[in-house]
């Protein structure tokens, strides 16, 4: 390998830990003021999308750690950090799902209606444009490095996507026909993401491979 492409593959690794970083910031960002405007509008899924971005700051704490592992030594098995992370992700995952189907349950029966949504229906468009960049920006950097792991994680990513959307829809829907039960068929589409999040993370931390492989 030459000086060159040597120097060129520290940068590549260095982006590779600062979208980690940033993966953290933005989460942690996203969770205090999707919870803060999910507790003070009474909207349900904005509240659990707000924990769901809390639990994806844990998340990428260990991701950042593995990014650390497999720089130094690629062959290198999951540390005990990272296998701690991820039971610790894959419990905090089964918790909000049984907490936002008891709470979603509930509120149907109370015909419970959050005053308004249209926090959501920012926050959920503002988390679709930079989860996407950041999908892309891993799958290259996964590409520059070889790395089947980040590779698995940009597409893993794709999940927080898919739970954007599902804010984005329920808050759209209500914001225009105030049909109130859409709040909490939108938290019962976030527990199906959330339950198979957990699932996952506890299969990665019995040495099981991730399904999210790259295309």
């Amino acid at each position: 390998m030459t000086s060159v492409t040597k120097t060129q593959m520290d940068r590549v690794w260095q982006a590779a830990l600062w979208l980690a970083i940033f993966t953290i910031v933005y989460n942690l960002a996203e969770g205090l003021i999707s919870i803060f405007f999910g507790i003070s509008d009474e909207a349900l899924t904005l509240f659990g999308f707000g924990v769901d971005s809390f639990i994806e700051v844990m998340s990428g704490i260990g991701i950042f750690a593995m990014v650390l592992r497999i720089r130094r030594n690629p062959e290198t098995e999951r540390s005990q950090f990272e296998r701690t992370a991820l039971r610790v992700t894959g419990a905090s995952f089964y918790l909000l799902a049984a907490g936002l189907a008891v709470t979603a349950l509930y509120n149907i029966f109370a015909g419970h209606k959050p005053e308004t949504t249209l926090p959501g229906l920012v926050i959920s468009v503002v988390s679709i444009a930079v989860m996407w960049a950041l999908v892309m920006a891993k799958r290259r950097v996964g590409r520059a490095l070889n790395s089947a792991p980040i590779l698995a994680d940009a597409n893993c990513t794709l999940v927080c996507i898919y739970m954007s959307v599902v804010l984005l829809v329920s808050s759209l829907v209500y914001q225009f026909t105030g049909f109130g039960f859409i709040d909490s068929l939108g938290a019962i589409g976030l527990i199906y993401f959330s339950y198979n999040e957990g699932k996952e993370a506890f299969e990665k931390a019995a040495g099981l491979e991730c399904d999210c492989e790259d295309d």
